[in-house]
């Protein structure tokens, strides 16, 4: 746990941002990430749509910024749209061992409490879950749980949930008793891949 809040905090110095505070002990770590920019391909369902090449591009550098904030996850619960699934895939290529993965059909779709619901059923077994979903309800959640948070962070995540947005929320004790307001906001990054060349 404590790995996950000095490495966002030297993720935030390499911005030149605010450290986050440092991780409380016993306490777990939710990470909650925005898909991917998606495609709008004619015809497509919406569950269906692939990810376009800017998101092809940000989700590998969404994965690198949680490996280099040492926020790994032990278990991934993911919406079961096509385009979170590719989210996934890219986040995970640049990552270490693999965590478990849950493809939930809850997640797609969903509000913020149905969102809360189901962090509140993972097993404490897992002190860090990374949730892959969908605005408006994964920026709507990390409002929800943050009381308290590093004040930048807060400013951004209020502000805007931009595709491969990533917010990282202490939660304290088990998922089970996790309420509104019981969390606080140590991270919040927006990571960008690099452009194609022509």
């Amino acid at each position: 746990m404590d790995d996950c809040a000095e490495g966002a905090s030297a993720a935030a110095a390499a911005r030149r941002a605010p450290a986050p505070p440092a991780a409380t002990p016993g306490a777990a770590r939710l990470i909650v990430l925005r898909h991917a920019k998606s495609a709008w391909p004619a015809g497509v369902p919406d569950h269906e749509r692939p990810l376009a090449g800017r998101g092809r591009r940000d989700a590998p550098a969404a994965g690198r910024w949680l490996r280099a904030a040492g926020c790994e996850p032990e278990v991934v619960v993911c919406s079961t749209s096509r385009r979170t699934r590719e989210t996934w895939e890219r986040v995970a290529a640049e990552l270490g061992p693999a965590p478990e993965v849950v493809f939930e059909p809850r997640v797609y779709g969903a509000s913020a409490s149905v969102l809360l619901d189901v962090v509140r059923g993972l097993p404490d077994r897992w002190r860090t879950a990374l949730l892959i979903g969908h605005r408006p309800a994964v920026q709507e959640l990390v409002l929800m749980l943050a009381g308290a948070g590093e004040a930048e962070a807060l400013e951004r995540a209020r502000e805007k949930f931009p595709t491969s947005g990533v917010a990282v929320l202490t939660v304290p004790g088990g998922w089970a008793g996790l309420s509104p307001g019981a969390a606080v906001l140590t991270a919040f990054a927006v990571p960008r891949g690099a452009p194609d060349r022509h």
